[in-house]
């Protein structure tokens, strides 16, 4: 038996995957079914997946698959992203920069962690290289770092996911990024510029804004996508 929030949400997902082929954003669920609070959702999801109506898909963030509908609505459905779903493969450094074309992967470097709270070291040298699927990139550079904390829980990162993140100088407002903080400190937030400052904001209603003058933020990618281990 779900609560009529849950299958407000369950059956508004199911719709917005048929009609766009994506999950809607947190954002988006909030207010399709009149929560104050986005972690509000986070818990609806996560109640949806304990009852078996849903799962979050390990290897992006805002993908979800609806296993069961109620009320004879539909049972196994699985949307188009299912077929993507990875394991991390982590590799030493032999196969820097090489792709498998049999298998349809690549490796991209692994940074190390990076807070997904407050700020942590800045990025240092690759030890180990991640294998991905190849279609998870595109043109340009891409490296991966794990996350650390749970401020961008409520976007579906993670603490220990393995964000995929393609190197670049510029963001548009809104966008989630690597942010390089007084040329010492990473973190990964949503980035919003207003007028001279620059916010920096969590998806974690428990966690708060960070707003930086712009000589102290640097951009140093943006998230394209995320690998989840299961031990």
């Amino acid at each position: 038996m779900l609560t009529n929030k849950q299958y407000e949400l369950l059956t508004f997902i199911d719709e917005i995957l048929e009609s766009r082929g994506i999950a809607p954003s947190f954002e988006e669920m909030k207010k399709a079914i009149n929560l104050k609070s986005k972690s509000g959702i986070h818990r609806l999801i996560i109640a949806l997946e304990e009852r078996g109506y849903l799962r979050r898909l390990p290897n992006r963030a805002r993908a979800l698959e609806i296993l069961k509908l109620p009320n004879n609505k539909g049972t196994n459905r699985i949307n188009f992203n299912s077929s993507n779903v990875v394991k991390g493969n982590f590799s030493s450094n032999q196969n820097e920069g090489k792709s498998n074309t049999d298998n349809h992967e690549t490796t991209i470097p692994l940074y190390g962690k990076i807070a997904a709270g407050m700020p942590i070291e800045a990025l240092n040298d690759p030890s180990v290289y991640l294998s991905i699927p190849a279609n998870m990139v595109g043109n340009g550079e891409y490296f991966a770092l794990t996350i650390e904390g749970e401020s961008m829980i409520e976007e579906g990162i993670l603490d220990g996911d393995n964000v995929i993140i393609r190197q670049t100088n510029h963001a548009e407002n809104g966008s989630i990024i690597v942010a390089l903080i007084d040329d010492k400190e990473a973190t990964l937030k949503r980035i919003r510029k207003k007028g001279d400052t620059i916010a920096l904001e969590p998806a974690n209603a428990s966690h708060e804004t960070q707003i930086y003058g712009p000589d102290r933020v640097k951009v140093q990618g943006k998230l394209v996508g995320l690998i989840r281990s299961y031990n």
